[in-house]
C-alpha cells in the first residue's frame, strides 16, 4: 500500500512539473493543482493513521491518532481551492487583456 501511495505522489508531482512548465495559462493552472493535491496526499500519508483508534489520548487507550495531519491537509484543500479560483480568475483576465493564454504574454509562433 505505501508503494502505491508513493506512485501516486511521484505520478501527480511529475504531473505536475511538467505543466507548470507548459506555456500555456491552463496549463499552469492544472499544474499547480496537480502539485496541490501531491503535497495533500504526502502529508496525510506521513501522519500514519491508525484504524480504530481515539484521535486523543484516552486515559486507558493502547494508542491513538494523532489528529493534527489531518487537520493540515483539510486546511490545504480549503487553500488549494482558493488558490486554484484566484489562478483561473487571473488566467481569464489576461487572456481578455492580452487576447492570448501564453504565460509570457507574447504571441504565438
Amino acid at each position: 500500500m505505501e508503494f502505491l501511495i508513493a506512485l501516486i505522489i511521484g505520478v501527480l508531482t511529475a504531473s505536475g512539473v511538467y505543466l507548470v512548465l507548459r506555456a500555456r495559462t491552463f496549463p499552469v493552472v492544472l499544474g499547480l493543482t496537480f502539485l496541490s493535491y501531491a503535497v495533500n496526499l504526502f502529508l496525510f500519508a506521513m501522519g500514519r493513521l491508525t484504524l480504530g483508534q481515539p484521535p486523543v489520548i484516552a486515559p486507558n487507550a493502547s494508542g491513538y491518532t494523532d489528529p493534527v495531519p489531518q487537520a493540515l491537509v483539510l486546511t490545504a484543500i480549503v487553500i488549494g481551492f482558493a488558490m486554484t479560483a484566484f489562478a483561473l480568475v487571473l488566467a481569464l483576465k489576461a487572456r481578455a487583456e492580452l487576447g492570448n493564454d501564453h504565460v509570457d504574454g507574447e504571441d504565438a509562433p
